[in-house]
């Protein structure tokens, strides 16, 4: 059976070009990288190497590099550090956060810390003047997603980041999904934190990167070893922290390429969608500014209720398709995504959704594969429905 993969923003394949050029890593450069010999040594060339041309990319300086094992633990690491290091006892986020930072700062409540929720619009975004009014003198840091995992929408870091300059606040941004896919420059954008993940851009599992600007307010949350000047203890993951920064370096190589396969694609999607489907589904997030490969759609029935999305999504596996739902199954219990229900879809609308994340590998020809057998499966719902 065809199988059509449209899960990009979950995780991506290994490019085979970054899979190359980790290899050695694994077999013949294998050495510890605080190893004090030569293999030791070695190692710990390749990984000052990759510290550099990733710091490049993203516009900051090599020493400013703390290598992780992935988005959730440089979350992490960003939210408890600051909060530590300041002692304030408020960090300011928004409901549409990933959960590596919504239940970070939810976890704060435990040491006398909360979280304090800006309210994005329709379409996701959060304003800086929302920043501006919720900042106050027991505020530790801001932390605010630069592009949404679920529906794709772009936040305006550098506008709310001349925000917290202006107060002496620190700004976290997790660009798991930006970073690769549109430009980021810490500088730029003004950012204090930066997570980034190298699965999500064609590199390992495993491995992820924390930006940390000089000089700002923080204390490392991970102990161990001496690694990472102190910052992060543990051995470093070698050959992931190879494949991340060979990953990135095609990534923002080839990003214009890229984004233009992800219109073409998303373009024959939507006139798909239209013509199949007219007023029985909807794009939920900025459908104009939001990037090309997140596209979350909702379905909804003659009577304008919303289908079953975990139906969808298993009927869609069944035809080898697969995407991710806009819901999460905790305790046998269906529970409308929280991204959804923070830009004020209902329930119902919200539980009836889909995110298709397109590659760099997806074709028209998958595009009109979904289509014919997304038609299939949402009229045999409908009519089932009806029933």
């Amino acid at each position: 059976m065809k199988t059509v993969y449209f899960d990009h923003a979950a995780t991506t394949p290994v490019d085979e070009r970054v899979l190359e050029t980790m290899t050695p890593y694994f077999t013949e450069h294998y050495g510890n990288a605080n190893s004090p010999h030569q293999l030791g040594n070695n190692a710990k060339v390749a990984v000052e190497e990759a510290r550099e041309n990733i710091a490049e990319i993203i516009g900051a300086e090599p020493a400013e590099i703390i290598f992780t094992s992935g988005g959730t633990e440089s979350d992490n690491c960003a939210i408890k550090g600051v909060v530590n290091a300041t002692g304030k006892t408020e960090v300011i986020t928004s409901p549409l956060e990933h959960h590596a930072v919504l239940h970070t700062a939810e976890a704060l409540k435990q040491s006398g810390a909360k979280p304090v929720y800006v309210q994005p619009d329709e379409k996701g975004i959060i304003h800086p003047e929302q920043v501006e009014e919720a900042i106050n003198e027991d505020t530790a840091m801001v932390s605010l997603m630069h592009v949404n995992n679920e529906i794709g929408s772009i936040n305006p870091l550098k506008e709310i980041s001349e925000i917290c300059k202006k107060h002496d606040i620190p700004f976290h941004s997790d660009t798991v999904q930006s970073v690769g896919k549109i430009p980021v420059d810490v500088e730029e954008l003004g950012l204090n934190f930066l997570s980034i993940s190298g699965h999500k851009i064609y590199g390992p599992k495993g491995i992820g990167v924390l930006y940390m600007r000089h000089a700002t307010p923080w204390l490392p949350w991970m102990h161990g070893g001496s690694q990472e000047r102190r910052r992060r203890g543990g051995t470093l993951n070698v050959p992931g922290i190879i494949g991340l920064a060979k990953a990135l370096e095609l990534s923002v190589e080839e990003m214009d390429d890229h984004r233009t396969h992800f219109e073409k694609l998303r373009k024959q999607l939507v006139e798909g969608l239209d013509e199949r489907f007219g007023d029985r589904y909807q794009i939920n997030g900025d459908v104009e500014n939001g990037v090309p490969h997140i596209i979350n759609i909702s379905f909804l029935d003659p009577s304008g209720d919303g289908l079953d999305g975990e139906m969808l999504l298993l009927n869609l596996d069944v035809e080898g398709i697969c995407v991710s739902n806009g819901s999460a199954c905790t305790s046998g219990a269906m529970e409308p995504s929280h991204v959804l229900e923070g830009i004020g879809l209902d329930s119902k609308t919200a539980n009836s959704s889909i995110r298709v994340s397109l590659g760099k590998q997806n074709t028209l020809e998958e595009i009109d594969y979904f289509l014919e057998k997304l038609e299939i499966v949402v009229n045999r719902m409908m009519s089932t429905a009806k029933a």
